[in-house]
């Protein structure tokens, strides 16, 4: 399969891009994964984006897409990729419809998950994440919650809250979501090939997903 997926940050696409990998081997991409993955390689593009961001600048839409362009062209995408949280704005949207046809790519559909604002904000503001960059484990202090208080099951490191999720970091992260990311929306409904998917458990989002693929 060969999707995009859409949604505000804690609507849940990392998880639903996990459950998909398992179905038929799709590799999930993220933009800071295949931008880490470039530098640690080494490669030229990979540099290049070391550069932008040590300087704390952001890194050029034609840097990203020709790491993207890399990226795409690796064996492991041959049986499919989950794009998470790519593109972000319409000019990268439109820059990837020109990669992907240069690459005789075609995408199955692009999936919005729909959640509330509210719902978002619990979630995140009462996440916690192990803090041991090794392992990087992830909790929620009221739906699953460490064994030991402030401890990681996993690797016995204090578990914490990021600094990106207080409410007023996520509050400030879901208005530029809004801004600059949520048009993209519109941009896949015109080319008539958006899925949205109004539900806050992973397992709905996955079943509406198959069935689309399926029909």
């Amino acid at each position: 399969m060969r999707l995009i997926l859409l949604g505000a940050p804690g609507a849940g696409k990392g998880t639903v891009a996990k459950l998909l990998t398992q179905l038929d081997g799709s590799v999930q991409i993220s933009t800071g994964d295949i931008l880490r993955g470039a530098v640690a390689a080494g490669t030229e593009l990979g540099l290049k984006a070391k550069e932008a961001m040590n300087s704390g600048g952001l890194v050029s839409d034609d840097l990203i897409m020709g790491i993207m362009e890399e990226r795409l062209q690796e064996p492991d995408c041959a049986k499919g990729f989950l794009l998470d949280g790519f593109p972000r704005t319409i000019p990268q949207a439109e820059a990837l419809k020109g990669l992907l046809t240069k690459l005789g790519i075609e995408l199955d559909f692009t999936v919005e998950i729909d959640v509330p604002r509210d719902v978002i904000l619990d979630r995140l503001t009462t996440r916690r994440t192990c803090s041991n960059s090794a392992c990087q484990a992830i909790y929620n202090v009221k739906s699953n919650p460490p064994k030991q208080e402030g401890v990681c099951d996993k690797c016995g490191s204090p578990v914490i809250q990021r600094d990106d999720e207080t409410e007023e970091a996520i509050s400030k992260r879901l208005d530029t979501y809004d801004e600059m990311t949520a048009p993209l929306v519109g941009f896949y409904k015109n080319e008539g090939n958006l899925l949205t998917v109004s539900a806050t458990d992973s397992q709905e989002v996955l079943k509406a997903i198959q069935d689309k693929l399926a029909g």
